[in-house]
């Protein structure tokens, strides 16, 4: 028998704050978090960035775990050191074995270009004087973000550390589900992490055309569903979960704050970054993830899209939700939390997980704002530049990813 999966804690962090209630709050205010940097190469077009502008907080975690970990890495372990503590009263380094057996529980942090920062600079280094830091190794491991957050709580079971471009997050969430509805964990963090600050990262996504071209007004830089969007904004942060089997979760007495329900991803195998014209990946993740959900179309409060501000990928994703739903997608709000964020790649799907969350929690949902032109191709209820107050049951939150990637979750919420 399957067992059920309770979220009971979640933490996240990127420009618009360094927790989850003040990034929600800046959401809730419709403040934007991304401004206005200016690469030092001319060719590249784009000029607006999601950059985190305030000192990361990590005078709790020992010098021994961060001399080791690149900056995607450190913003994933402050976003666990929230979801651990808001599931278990505290982020003591022990707390979680006062409940679990360590062998029982997992970290999963997906990455989609992990510490390429620090590999350039410490490459750069090496050229120059032959030599650079002992830990440049470390530093290039995507898993070392993984690593380095089950070492701190003592996390002995399933660990992974996908990279699926912009899907990591939610299938990393999904990895985390299957094993623990299997039986084969009872506490998971999962999630994902981002940080790409370097020239010459920015160069390697700007000259693949992806990037907003917006060059003055941060309200046309990233507008999703709008006739006039250029692309999307890249930015950093990290979004993780604390999911356990929900039995075991209610005997300890944990807040159930929701449960993930159903999950699916399915591959385009078409391109590299462009996704298949036959939309059939995106299409069956939708559904199958409904079906393990084990409910109706109709039984869909609200759609997390993946609302990106690119031509293409919006396009997309509206013809592939009007083939899952047909006419009853335009009772269904879609909104993309992207026009607040910006686009943080591997955090992307966990972060807008925890926005799936708070909906169910507030019975708000967010609108899409900078929504200025329609598009007659796009045609949706992508609410539109102001809130909706509706009550929420249950949420998709659908993402896709550079390589082909698409993935859906099925959040619900938990029983009254």
């Amino acid at each position: 028998m399957n067992k059920r999966v309770a979220v009971t804690g979640y933490g996240a962090i990127c420009s618009l704050g360094k927790n989850t209630e003040e990034i929600w709050d800046s959401i809730l205010a419709k403040k934007i978090g991304y401004t206005y940097w200016e690469h030092p190469d001319k060719s590249v077009k784009a000029k607006y960035f999601g950059r985190i502008n305030f000192p990361l907080e990590l005078q709790m975690f020992s010098k021994k775990i961060l001399k080791n970990m690149p900056r995607f890495a450190k913003l994933g372990l402050m976003a666990s050191r929230e979801a651990i503590n808001m599931a278990f009263g505290s982020s003591q380094a022990t707390i979680v074995s006062e409940y679990y057996e360590p062998k029982d529980c997992g970290v999963i942090l997906g990455t989609g270009w992990g510490g390429i920062d620090e590999t350039i600079e410490n490459n750069n280094i090496y050229v120059n004087t032959g030599f650079a830091s002992t830990l440049s190794n470390l530093f290039a491991m995507p898993s070392i973000g993984t690593a380095s957050i089950a070492l701190n709580w003592n996390l002995r079971g399933y660990q992974n550390t996908p990279s699926a471009a912009c899907a990591t997050g939610s299938i990393s969430i999904g990895d985390a589900y299957e094993r623990i509805k299997m039986g084969k964990a009872k506490m998971m963090l999962a999630g994902g992490g981002e940080s790409i600050l370097g020239n010459y990262g920015i160069w390697t996504v700007d000259i693949l055309d992806a990037l907003s071209k917006e060059q003055v007004e941060p309200k046309n830089a990233c507008c999703p569903f709008s006739a006039g969007r250029t692309g999307f904004i890249l930015s950093e942060g990290a979004g993780v979960i604390c999911l356990e089997e929900y039995e075991s979760a209610k005997s300890r007495g944990a807040n159930i704050l929701a449960e993930i329900t159903g999950f699916a991803s399915f591959t385009d195998a078409y391109d590299m970054t462009a996704p298949a014209p036959d939309l059939a990946g995106r299409v069956w993740a939708i559904k199958d993830a409904i079906s393990d959900a084990q409910i109706m179309n109709e039984d869909i409060d609200y759609i997390n899209a993946h609302g990106t501000s690119t031509q293409l990928n919006d396009l997309n994703e509206t013809l592939a939700l009007k083939e899952v739903f047909a006419e009853k997608i335009y009772n269904i709000p879609v909104s993309s939390t992207k026009s607040y964020t910006g686009h943080l790649i591997a955090a992307t799907g966990a972060i807008e997980t925890i926005f799936c969350i708070k909906s169910i929690e507030s019975s708000i949902i967010p609108a899409t704002i900078n929504f200025h032109e329609k598009d007659n191709n796009c045609d949706l209820n992508y609410v539109p530049n102001e809130h909706m107050r509706k009550k929420v049951r249950r949420t998709l939150n659908v993402n896709y990813g550079f390589g082909g990637s698409n993935s859906c979750l099925v959040i619900q919420k938990a029983d009254e």
